[in-house]
């Protein structure tokens, strides 16, 4: 398995990972077991966070894990403002964007990593690069749990009706404008659009750093011109639908896709499980798709992309670090990795073995190019 590259940029998810320093912990109940509580945000939407405490509960008959919601639009709010507050009932966090990542380091909210990763043997290289991202002075307080890439989703059934072949692992963004014009077909209610940009600035400006040689945080932003020269085009053109458009309208990525009106999406991974689900269950005119490899720019590796990464932590108050650090381990690591997959997300952890349990999920394209995909430069 290559070693995997992105980008972890400025409003990406990331959460905290926190290791304890062996100190002897309160973390007994009156029943003998030890209670961890995990903050969280939108667990009845997401898939993953019951099999996981399942498994571990599984294995350590001994501790109970309870979720802490505190919702998806004020969790870092709430989250800050509980650990200032020196709440100590909460042991394991989830950290959602990169500011929050900081005003807690800052804050002492978060526990170094550095010494309990070396005593427990982590294996850092196992997450491509990530870590260092997240490291801060020298120190490490994260240790990463999810990973959503983004690719470049595409509707089979209107290409074999345009008879173009579908797209490939290694296109240009030359190329990708290219096909996009060749896909683009109709008008009114029988209009496909060869592309289609959501109005998140990532799904445009975060083109112009694949070459890993920009930054969107120096305040020079010259290097975007030929990307946003190339998008302005195709809304001019009627390859995609304009922004003002799908603004002004709240238009979701998915409910285009879904209907059969755009030949090709670039999106994160996280919409694989969503996508399989909602075809499944008869909501979606869709029915046959693929996915390929973000376009890139001329001497840039295929796979090359953008991530999103959400890390696991530690609170600094918690009385029972050492078993936190436990649970953390176990959700970061190898087995949560398969668990994770199992449910159509990409853990951070990929390898061979984990983009192949993505890859035989019932409903996942079954093309070789698809497969592929799942692996990033």
């Amino acid at each position: 398995m290559k070693r995997i590259g992105v980008f972890v940029l400025v409003g990406l998810l990331l959460c905290t990972g926190l290791f304890a320093q062996g100190t002897r912990e309160d973390s007994v109940a009156a029943d003998g077991k030890t209670s961890l509580k995990w903050a969280v945000w939108d667990v009845a939407a997401t898939t993953y966070y019951q099999p996981l405490i399942d498994a571990y509960e599984a294995k350590n008959p001994n501790v109970k894990i309870e979720m802490l919601d505190l919702g998806s639009a004020d969790f870092m709010t709430m989250l800050q403002t509980q650990l200032s507050g020196g709440d100590s009932t909460i042991d394991v966090v989830a950290i959602k964007d990169i500011p929050g990542y900081n005003n807690l380091v800052k804050r002492n909210l978060l526990m170094n990593l550095n010494d309990k990763v070396r005593s427990e043997g982590i294996d850092l290289s196992l997450y491509g690069g990530v870590p260092e991202a997240l490291t801060v002075n020298g120190n490490l307080y994260g240790v990463p749990f999810r990973n959503d890439f983004w690719v470049v989703f595409y509707n089979k059934d209107l290409f074999d009706r345009a008879g173009v072949p579908y797209p490939s692992n290694d296109m240009t963004f030359a190329e990708f404008d290219a096909l996009a014009r060749r896909m683009t077909s109709g008008v009114g209610a029988n209009k496909v659009y060869g592309a289609h940009y959501h109005i998140w600035r990532s799904a445009v400006q975060l083109f112009g750093i694949l070459d890993g040689k920009n930054t969107i945080v120096d305040g020079e932003y010259g290097f975007l011109k030929p990307y946003y020269e190339m998008v302005l085009a195709q809304q001019r053109d009627g390859i995609v639908q304009d922004y003002a458009t799908l603004k002004t309208s709240s238009t979701h990525y998915s409910g285009v896709f879904y209907n059969n009106s755009i030949a090709m999406m670039n999106m994160g991974s996280w919409f694989i499980p969503t996508l399989i689900k909602e075809i499944a269950d008869g909501k979606t005119e869709v029915k046959n798709w693929g996915i390929v490899k973000y376009p890139h720019a001329p001497g840039v590796a295929p796979g090359t992309t953008l991530g999103t990464i959400t890390s696991l932590g530690v609170s600094n108050a918690s009385k029972k670090k050492d078993a936190a650090f436990d649970f953390v381990k176990f959700v970061c690591g190898s087995e949560g990795a398969q668990i994770v997959a199992a449910t159509g997300t990409s853990p951070a952890m990929v390898n061979d073995q984990v983009a192949a349990v993505i890859a035989s999920l019932p409903g996942f394209p079954s093309d070789a190019g698809s497969k592929e995909a799942l692996h990033t430069a």
